[in-house]
């Protein structure tokens, strides 16, 4: 997992490479032109504050492994990351991108809440011991990673011009996509539940070991019915 962790931050540092170049997009217009640089920067300091909030997060757990902090500590830290989370998100609202930069925006902003909710859920797992939380968070994570990845791509695009044209088209979010992803983590937390609380032949070794199953089950689907967009 920390291999996974340690690559994220490796594409964080490589969105902001991607994204500080987009000073030197060639506008047509002047004023179009001053826009797109400040939009720029501004994008730019957003993702490089993201990933030194992820270097921090991930370090104090090792400060924790080693002893160095109590889980009191870390847990008190966790608090705080994610008000600042939260607070470097809504950032993503007050940048002015030009047109054809709004979608790579958009999917930027959706991987960044992706990942606050996956921080939130790996600190539940943290302070409660809570599998399926843990499950949750690195099936978040991995997701927050792919909605980063188009995001870059559709950066690029339009940097490069790749996309280019006159009415550039609507961008909605990817509902669909955020739907199965619910499905997608409802039923690993189901298939814990399984790994739980069944016995090899799939059946149970005690009245309440089928209770605990049972009840597994009801806080899955009720996860999936608070989440489905």
């Amino acid at each position: 997992m920390k291999k996974k962790k340690i690559q994220n931050i490796i594409i964080g540092a490589i969105a902001i490479i991607i994204i500080g170049s987009v000073v030197a997009y060639n506008y047509s217009v002047e004023q179009t032109k001053q826009q797109g640089l400040q939009f720029g920067i501004e994008l730019e300091q957003i993702q490089e504050d993201i990933k030194e909030l992820q270097i921090k997060f991930y370090s104090e757990k090792t400060r924790w492994e080693e002893g160095d902090i109590s889980k009191e500590e870390l847990l008190e830290f966790y608090e705080e990351h994610l008000k600042e989370f939260q607070e470097i998100i809504s950032r993503y609202d007050k940048v002015a991108p030009p047109e054809l930069f709004r979608s790579s925006v958009e999917l930027l902003k959706i991987s960044s809440e992706t990942q606050l909710e996956s921080d939130s859920q790996f600190i539940e797992w943290i302070k409660t011991g809570d599998k399926s939380a843990k499950i949750r968070s690195d099936t978040q994570f991995q997701e927050a990673l792919e909605y980063e990845m188009l995001g870059l791509v559709e950066f690029y695009s339009a940097k490069t011009g790749v996309k280019n044209y006159d009415e550039p088209e609507k961008f909605s979010s990817p509902q669909s996509g955020l739907t199965q992803k619910v499905i997608q983590i409802t039923e690993n937390m189901k298939n814990e539940c399984d790994s739980e609380f069944k016995n090899e032949l799939g059946g149970f070794d005690s009245d309440q070991m089928e209770i605990e199953w049972f009840n597994c089950f009801n806080e899955a689907d009720k996860w999936k019915i608070e989440h489905l967009p």
